[in-house]
């Protein structure tokens, strides 16, 4: 499950990136109740984009930002409370991070849905069917 994080440089104090995908890789196992599953924990992964100052908008105009995109098979982050749980608390990591200097309104997220049977782990495609019976043994 990726998670791609765009920053613009500068929101997060230098050396924090790690400190963010680490902490988002956390909320999204926790958001499932997937904390320590030995199959999920390492098929977390995670990008890192840092775009200079001038590089990121918002409505057509330069802004200091954060993004958080998901790429996850189509029952994970399908429930609302979870969507509402993990966005919420990647978006306040953020905010802490920045030392709320990134305000919440700078922050965007989104997830986006493998079509069922693309989801690869170690070089094989499975199937949603196939990848919780993988995910339930770990």
């Amino acid at each position: 499950m990726p998670i791609t994080l765009t920053l613009t440089e500068g929101v997060l104090p230098a050396g924090t990136e790690k400190q963010a995908i680490a902490e988002l890789t956390r909320a999204l196992l926790a958001s499932h109740g997937l904390t320590g599953n030995t199959v999920m924990t390492p098929n977390v992964t995670a990008h890192l984009h840092l775009l200079p100052k001038g590089r990121t908008f918002s409505a057509g105009e330069e802004v200091d930002g954060a993004w958080v995109e998901t790429r996850t098979p189509s029952f994970a982050l399908a429930d609302r409370q979870v969507q509402q749980a993990f966005f919420a608390e990647a978006a306040e990591i953020l905010r802490r991070l920045s030392n709320g200097r990134l305000p919440a309104a700078h922050i965007w997220t989104n997830g986006v849905h493998a079509v069922d049977g693309t989801w690869g782990l170690a070089g094989q495609a499975l199937s949603n069917a196939e990848l919780g019976d993988a995910i339930s043994k770990g």
